[in-house]
């Protein structure tokens, strides 16, 4: 590519809108193709096994690099950041990187919020330093709550009390509010449905229950393993009647439930059954500084290269403007409209490259 094409004045705002009249509001990093589990929906052993080639480091983008990409993307209208992988606490250094960018304000002078999708299991020993580094709050990804269904799902034999006590500690620490999210997988977890929102019930921590998705192509997705968010919460609703809540802001993935009797809240996100792809404002930056616009994508940006040649931000920013400016994916609304696993077929970039 001619970068240097791109070149040419351009008054960026706030709004900066895709092909679909879709603001760019969210960015997603990730910063390692690492991960200390080997969930069955991301990185499946069979594939993900001993002889699993990593990226090397070089080809990594550095903090300095991500710090620098990230300051383009606030200019072009970005207000929250979140960090993922692979996972994420595997990334040496990584509370240097939130520091970084913790200090990094809008144009207005407003903070950006920094929050970080974790698996949990270095949680606990970690999650005072994240806080005291500048994280906003954090995520925890929890299939199951017996050690059966958990280490089946991810894969490894990790106790589920690892993932509870870094819970606890990112509770403790102020991560909050801490949210866990569970993917729900026909005959290998919907059991658990019921025992998970128990067990968070009254405790502040709002649980969201993801469908199992098409993410990549070696997860051996079908639509028969994909249990409705409708299913979800009628199961729960059976013990625990729920009333829906309006979106904390446009654009949220998640549908918002709350218990009527007032111990918490629960949350779906049903890409399947209920694509929102007319609402997404996420962008991803991937583990080797690919842009993608879509999780579901094939193809990204390569912005690494143009950054280690030396161009100056304007050719950067322009690159990453024009991108967006002709992004026209909803790929959940066509696999939607395809009835099921039509468009899953295509080949998409996995979600350990991505991030979730």
């Amino acid at each position: 590519m001619d970068y240097r094409a791109l070149d040419v004045e351009r008054v960026h705002a706030d709004t900066l809108l895709d092909g679909l009249r879709r603001p760019l509001h969210d960015l997603r990093i990730s910063v390692t193709d690492r991960c200390n589990l080997r969930c069955t929906y991301c990185m499946p052993r069979e594939i993900f096994d001993e002889n699993h080639a990593y990226l090397p480091r070089s080809e990594l983008l550095t903090f300095e690099e991500i710090e620098r990409l990230a300051g383009l993307f606030i200019r072009l209208g970005v207000r929250k950041i979140r960090l993922t992988g692979g996972e994420p606490l595997l990334r040496h250094g990584i509370e240097q990187l939130i520091e970084k960018l913790a200090r990094r304000q809008t144009a207005e002078g407003v903070p950006v919020e920094i929050a970080l999708t974790t698996n949990g299991v270095l949680l606990a020993r970690k999650a005072q330093s994240l806080k005291d580094a500048g994280l906003s709050r954090v995520t925890v990804s929890l299939d199951g709550l017996s050690n059966a269904t958990f280490q089946r799902m991810s894969g490894s034999e990790v106790a589920v009390a690892t993932v509870l006590e870094g819970i606890a500690a990112a509770r403790t620490a102020g991560l909050g509010p801490v949210k866990v999210n569970m993917v729900v997988k026909r005959g290998a977890n919907e059991h658990e449905i019921l025992p998970m929102a128990e067990h968070f019930r009254h405790s502040g921590i709002v649980l969201r229950f993801i469908e199992f998705m098409d993410v990549g192509t070696s997860n051996g997705w079908r639509m028969d393993d994909v249990v409705p968010a409708r299913e979800i919460l009628d199961r729960i609703a059976v013990c625990h009647p729920l009333e829906q809540l309006d979106p904390h802001y446009s654009g949220e993935v998640a549908e918002r439930w709350r218990y009527a009797d007032g111990a918490g809240e629960v949350g779906v996100i049903a890409s399947v059954t209920h694509a929102f792809c007319n609402e997404c404002s996420r962008v991803r930056l991937a583990t080797d500084g690919r842009l993608y616009t879509c999780l579901f994508a094939s193809e990204g940006l390569d912005l690494r290269a143009p950054l280690r040649q030396g161009e100056g931000d304007r050719v950067l920013t322009n690159l990453i403007a024009d991108c967006w400016g002709r992004r026209s994916d909803q790929y959940s609304q066509l696999r939607h409209a395809a009835t099921g696993e039509a468009a899953s077929q295509v080949k998409k970039v996995e979600m350990s490259y991505i991030g979730g």
